[in-house]
Parts: structure tokens; sequence; C-alpha cells
């Protein structure tokens, strides 16, 4: 495994090395990623993983600063996931003329995370834009975990009419189905096992929906059966995609996940 840190050092290490696979990432690495990489390496010749803390999809009051990093550790798992070259630029790398960008988010990006979070997606098509240009993969492999967010990437990709195939990884979950996530290692104990009750939730959310109940009856209390388990907050609850997305605090922690309606995955 190569470790790269300069776009000119990536690009002149891809020459000649056939279908190029791509998983962008902010590090903080889990088995997620890894499954990422997995699917990367079944569709392509060489895999890149980026490992980035994008500032641009923060907001001033959001955890950039304290954000895990352990670049080592990382660097470690990539290697033994089968990982060809790990990208590791600096903010100048990315921004070299500032953060501002032409492209912007579109109709995807609407609702659900843009009402709390209005200026993530761009934060993300600007971030995710300058790194395929700098790598100019064929594929590259995004987690369903993030649903929105792949459905902005497919739109913008499709927009720019970029040659690249996007690829949706199933969520990796750990064995009471808790979505696997970076923010996950800010819970206690005791905020895990409350945590673990969302997916089954919507599990139970989504099989109702499927058996023919009322939707926006279901959804409507959906809020409620959350806030009862223990959450502390519900940011939304909604349908999109023929899949079910929610949003929800555990103290200081925000935890997002998603299933689909006729598929209960």
């Amino acid at each position: 495994m190569i470790i790269v840190k300069t776009i000119p050092e990536l690009q002149s290490t891809l020459k000649n090395r056939g279908k190029i696979g791509f998983v962008p990432t902010m590090g903080a690495l889990h088995e997620g990623h890894l499954s990422l990489v997995k699917i990367a390496k079944e569709k392509s010749d060489v895999v890149v993983v980026s490992i980035f803390v994008n500032p641009t999809q923060f907001a001033p009051h959001e955890d950039f600063t304290n954000y895990p990093r352990q670049a080592e550790k990382d660097a470690d798992m990539l290697r033994a996931a089968g990982a060809d070259i790990v990208f590791l630029p600096s903010e100048a790398d990315i921004y070299p003329d500032g953060k501002d960008s032409h492209v912007k988010a579109g109709e995807a990006a609407k609702g659900l995370e843009s009402d709390f979070r209005p200026h993530f997606f761009d934060g993300v098509v600007n971030v995710v834009h300058r790194l395929f240009d700098a790598v100019k993969p064929d594929v590259a492999v995004f987690g369903e975990k993030d649903f929105q967010q792949l459905q902005v990437i497919r739109e913008m990709v499709a927009d720019l009419k970029l040659p690249i195939e996007i690829i949706g990884a199933p969520i990796t979950r750990d064995a009471q189905g808790l979505a696997l996530s970076s923010r996950n290692a800010y819970l206690s104990d005791g905020e895990i096992d409350i945590a673990r009750q969302l997916n089954k939730t919507l599990r139970q959310i989504a099989e109702k929906i499927k058996g023919g109940e009322d939707q926006q009856k279901i959804i409507e209390q959906a809020t409620d059966i959350l806030l009862t388990i223990g959450f502390d907050k519900v940011d939304y609850i909604d349908i999109r995609w023929d899949r079910i997305l929610a949003a929800v605090w555990l103290g200081k922690t925000r935890l997002i996940d998603n299933i689909g309606i006729g598929t209960l995955t």
C-alpha cells in the first residue's frame, strides 16, 4: 500500500494502473468503511481511499475541530483491507484557491438534512467534485447510511456528465442492528443501548407501512415513539426514495439511519 499526500504525487502513482476505484472518507474508519473498500476492489484494478476531514460541510457550531482523527490507525486498517493507495491531502491541496465552489447541490439535497444543516450538501459536492478531479476514478463507492448524500452525489455526477459509476454500499451494522458510524465513539454505554433501538424502531415502522397501514399516521407517531425510547430529540423522520430516513440526537451526538420499506434493509 502506498501513502501519498499531494495531488501530483497521487496522479503520478495512478498512471497506467488500470480501472480506478475510489472510496472518499473523513477517517476514523470502521468496518463500514472497509466494506466499501471491498466493493471497490471487486469493481476495479486499483483502489484509492482518501482521508480528509472536510471543513466546508461543517457549520461553525459543529464538531469539525473535535472530529476523530487517527490517520496511522486508519492506514493500518486500510492496508489490511487491501487498499492500494491512501490519499492524505491537506486543506491547501484540496482548496488551493479558497473554499468557494461553482458546484452546488441539486434537488436531491432539498429537505431532510438540509432543513437542519443547510450548508452540508454544498460542502459535500464541493469536496467530492474536487476529489473526483484529483483521483479521476472510474468507480466510486458511498455508503447507504448517508442515503440522501448518496442521491446528491448521483445527481451531481449525472448533471455534470462525469464518467464515474457511483455504487451504493449496504449499511454495516453491529450485532444489535446499530449502524456503524465514527460518531458512535461519542456515545456512553447507556446511550449505545438506546441508539440500538433506532433501527429496530425504523424496521417496525417499515413493516407496518409494508403491511398496508397509513404512512402519514405512522410517521406522525414515530417521533413520540423515539422520544419515549430515550432519544433526546428527533430532527426528522420521513419517507423518500421508498425509504424511511431519520436523524436523532442522544446527548450531544447526532445519529442518522434509514431502512427500505420494500426491502427492510
